[in-house]
């Protein structure tokens, strides 16, 4: 479901070829999950990551201009194969919920990233979103195994 305030969120939704426990599979497992975060071209190094409600999500986001990206995020609700919800804690702040719903034998995924104020998406919104739907792109040729 989109954000109650649009102005603040960027939302995304996909059909994606795999069950549901697929997708979350891929999610969850943070050797799978650093092959598909973030956007094109982007590496990461997991230095901690706790896939539990109050667990840390620490690691590095590789830029392909070799920037270094610090992030840390803490997991706020688990429902296997159904949710994940996450807070950035480090700037800029956002809760991140993921759902995957059954949709035939496919998984309707939803991805509401919602910031503290549309001043601080609206400087980022159109990377942010084409950067979302390029993790997406990832996440999908993980699961379809390409």
């Amino acid at each position: 479901m989109p954000s109650s305030n649009p102005h603040s969120s960027a939302y995304t939704e996909r059909i994606i070829s795999a069950t549901p426990a697929q997708v979350f599979n891929a999610f969850r497992q943070p050797e799978l999950l650093a092959t598909w975060w973030g956007p094109d071209g982007f590496t990461n190094t997991f230095e901690k990551f706790e896939f539990k409600p109050g667990g840390e999500w620490v690691f590095v986001m590789h830029g392909p201009d070799g920037t270094n990206y610090q992030n840390a995020s803490k997991f706020i609700e688990i429902v296997p194969e159904k949710l994940v919800i996450l807070e950035h804690v480090v700037k800029p702040w956002f809760r991140l919920t993921v759902t995957f719903a059954a949709s035939g034998e496919n998984t309707l995924l939803t991805w509401n990233q919602e910031f503290d104020s549309p001043e601080t998406i609206n400087p980022m919104r159109s990377f942010i979103e084409t950067a979302n739907e390029q993790n997406l792109n990832r996440l999908e040729k993980l699961v379809l195994g390409f």
